[in-house]
């Protein structure tokens, strides 16, 4: 009996599924904090995962 495949990821190709990352402006505030922005990754705008993609079958004879 054959075990079953699983269906292929959906794993962003452009960040590999990491999509933010916190990164160091170079110095603290007032309070000792460091200061950070989060970057998102543009092609999945921050999900790490992509859209399902539909599969387009062509009508027999046309």
């Amino acid at each position: 009996m054959t075990h079953r495949t699983r269906p292929p990821s959906r794993i962003c190709p452009n960040c590999d599924g990491f999509a933010s990352a916190a990164i160091t402006l170079g110095g603290r505030d007032r309070n000792g904090h460091l200061r950070t922005i989060t970057a998102q990754c543009p092609a999945c705008h921050g999900t790490g995962t992509l859209t399902a993609r539909r599969s387009v079958l062509s009508p027999a004879g046309r």
